[in-house]
């Protein structure tokens, strides 16, 4: 019989790549780590971690077991709470989203709730880069943008509204812009997730939900969300993006909104997670305290009526 803690131990090596960091982790010798992943490896007949001489990667089987070690351990969680009412939830979440939305939103309130749940441990992972949720072990990611098809559960959170800003020494400098014939004597700050790329230019969404992109010339290229409103404050040009990190400087006036009739389309924001049998409750109950944080930024979801 495959004993529960063999599944823990097993599900910690492979969520930190290393037999040394779960042994810390979970206050045991490294040794006890490795031999309970020899003992399930064993119980299952199948190789679950390569290990080399950088970190443990899993195999395909490993993947495997890995997603189904997450479903029991997580069952494990909801039978104890069935006779412990009132139990303290615990145990640890990886997640993911913008470092605007990190930083602006979720990160000030969190100290509050950590306060109702000190036994939780969060993982927070703030990138521009798209993480891969099952193959990197993430428990949930906020995605801003379109989606790609997945297997993952969606649930859609609001949109992000986009504004056209620029700074005020940027329009000291060149002037306010007042159409978009306008825009050919202007700079616009490019956006691309892969430097080499130029972005498409400026967007404005029409009537009927058409997009119209308009070719700017510009001198800098950046690849996340905080160098792109840093270029902004610096006058290096204007910026399509959502002001959910930049509110402070909009409200101080060091930002100024311009175009305000002609903005880009606004971005879907959602809650991805992994279909499981049994969510986790710590899972619930962060995924529902997370959407309550962020619905004071976004409008409500394209598809609500």
């Amino acid at each position: 019989m495959v004993r529960p803690e063999l599944l823990l131990v097993f599900t910690r090596v492979a969520e930190l790549s290393s037999f040394t960091q779960a042994a810390d982790s979970l206050g045991l010798p490294k040794a006890s780590v490795s031999k309970s992943v020899k003992q399930l490896e064993e119980a299952l007949g199948t190789q679950l971690l390569r290990r080399n001489t950088r970190r443990v990667v899993l195999t395909h089987d490993g993947q495997a077991c890995y997603e189904r070690c997450k479903d029991m351990l997580a069952s494990f969680d909801d039978l104890q709470a069935m006779f412990r009412q009132g139990q303290a939830l615990r145990g640890r979440l990886r997640v993911d989203m913008s470092l605007g939305m990190a930083h602006r939103a979720v990160l000030p309130r969190l100290p509050a709730f950590l306060a109702l749940h000190p036994a939780l441990e969060i993982e927070l992972s703030s990138t521009d880069r798209r993480v891969d949720l099952v193959a990197d072990g993430f428990d949930c990611v906020v995605r801003t943008g379109p989606l790609d098809a997945s297997d993952l559960v969606a649930r859609p959170l609001g949109m992000l509204l986009q504004h056209n800003l620029a700074s005020r020494a940027y329009l000291a400098a060149h002037g306010l812009p007042q159409t978009l014939d306008d825009l050919a004597r202007h700079r616009l700050v490019h956006y691309a997730t892969r430097l080499g790329v130029r972005s498409a230019g400026f967007e404005v969404e029409e009537e009927g939900g058409a997009v119209r992109r308009i070719p700017m010339q510009g001198s800098v290229t950046v690849n996340n969300s905080e160098a792109y409103g840093a270029a902004c404050l610096a006058g290096l040009g204007l910026i399509q993006a959502p002001t959910i990190a930049l509110r402070p400087h909009v409200e101080a006036g060091d930002l100024v909104e311009v175009l305000p009739q002609w903005r880009a389309p606004g971005l879907p924001v959602t809650l991805l997670y992994a279909h499981r049998r049994q969510l986790p409750g710590r899972l619930r109950v962060f995924m529902d305290w997370l959407a309550e944080v962020l619905a004071p930024y976004l409008a409500p979801p394209a598809s609500a009526p």
